[in-house]
């Protein structure tokens, strides 16, 4: 685990972004985004590195800190069919945090990325000490996964 001292660019990322459509919208304390910093991993990806691939059933969402993610859907190889571009300041692959479902995309660092994991049951256990910040990561991941899904539906992508 990283230490939570190199999480302020992330925290500055998720502000600048917020009210827009792609924001994570988890209102959290700096204190909290310290302590959620204890249960996440720091990583780095070069241009063209998959972070996830379609059918993979990782218990894992990624808040990106800096640089741009894009996302395909489709079967077969990565960049069929591109429906979204992410940048700092969002998470990716939040349904791996709710089930552990087989991924319905692929995505591809498009630029460097700073990104930060967060695992599914390195959140369960930080639950039992701050439940409050887990129920709000959750809430905020779960407006987030809301929002994809009904801006696919309206755009006509196939859900599965």
């Amino acid at each position: 685990m990283s230490g939570s001292s190199e999480i302020s660019a992330l925290v500055h990322a998720v502000e600048a972004l917020a009210g827009e459509h792609d924001a994570f919208p988890a209102r959290l304390s700096a204190a909290e985004w310290q302590q959620l910093a204890g249960v996440m991993d720091r990583l780095e990806l070069r241009p063209g590195e998959l972070l996830l691939r379609r059918g993979d059933t990782t218990r894992r969402a990624y808040l990106v800190e800096s640089g741009q993610l894009q996302v395909f859907v489709t079967g077969g190889a990565p960049r069929s069919h591109r429906i979204a571009t992410l940048r700092g300041g969002t998470m990716v692959g939040e349904p791996g945090l709710f089930a552990a479902t087989p991924r319905m995309a692929h995505v591809e660092a498009a630029t460097a990325c700073v990104l930060w994991a967060l695992c599914a049951e390195r959140l369960q256990s930080l639950a039992g000490v701050a439940p409050a910040l887990v129920l709000e990561v959750m809430r905020a991941a779960g407006v987030l996964m809301s929002a994809r899904m009904r801006a696919n539906v309206e755009r006509g992508i196939p859900l599965t």
